[in-house]
């Protein structure tokens, strides 16, 4: 029926909410931590209407007020961006051990082999406006090379490549500052489609070395340590996304 408030899973909904990955949601109800108007729950499937149903983890509602937290995390290179990896490797979460967090889920992902800025939040609704490929911020990398560049290639990164039946382009593209077979180049993107610039590099028979994101927007790395986090400001929580 047309105005229907939508239906969705239990693990789904608590996913949706911020609360936690949909992997965590699915291993806490099956544990028999998760209630839906004050029964356990053990399926989680179990299809629950937002504002209709009372859900809570270990007892606590979660739309009970809570505060909202946007982080910043200068990611190691060997670190997958997930919650938990089906290989057992080690995670992006090591990096918050100890600190009695509550959950935070990655603001976009950065692969195994790239470094550098990733922003983790609770806030569902910001996250959507920095991830927005319409909308949302330019992503600024330095990136070194197997080569020495040359403009012709600089050009093409700029002017776009047809790889696999997509259109993969950078903003800019320029030399940071080169050695006597490697160089360092700064690119920016305007969209987020996954391992793009290996993939741009790879099409052009050029090598990444390192991959660094030191931007996103208005937000640079800065001296921000390898592994160590800090919460953004409320002016910087509102100039990447309101």
């Amino acid at each position: 029926m047309a105005g229907a408030t939508p239906r969705h899973g239990l693990a789904r909904a608590l996913s949706k909410r911020g609360v936690c990955s949909r992997t965590q949601a699915t291993e806490w109800i099956r544990a028999g931590r998760v209630s839906v108007d004050g029964r356990i729950v053990r399926d989680p499937e179990f299809p629950t209407v937002a504002g209709r149903h009372r859900i809570a983890v270990d007892g606590r509602d979660i739309d009970a007020p809570t505060q909202r937290l946007h982080l910043m995390l200068n990611k190691p290179r060997g670190l997958v961006t997930t919650a938990r990896d089906e290989r057992d490797r080690d995670t992006v979460y090591r990096c918050f051990d100890g600190a009695g967090l509550p959950w935070v889920a990655p603001v976009g992902r950065l692969d195994k082999a790239s470094e550098g800025l990733l922003l983790f939040s609770n806030d569902p609704a910001w996250a959507a406006r920095i991830t927005d490929p319409g909308t949302g911020p330019d992503k600024r990398y330095h990136v070194q090379v197997d080569r020495l560049p040359d403009a012709a290639m600089l050009a093409t990164l700029q002017a776009g490549l047809e790889i696999e039946g997509e259109r993969f382009h950078a903003k800019s593209a320029s030399v940071l500052r080169s050695g006597e077979r490697t160089a360092w180049l700064d690119i920016v993107l305007d969209e987020g489609r996954n391992r793009q610039i290996r993939r741009m590099l790879a099409a052009l028979d050029i090598d990444v070395l390192r991959l660094v994101r030191v931007a996103i927007g208005p937000l640079e790395l800065g001296a921000l340590a390898k592994g160590a986090w800090r919460a953004l400001t409320d002016d910087e929580v509102a100039a990447l996304g309101g």
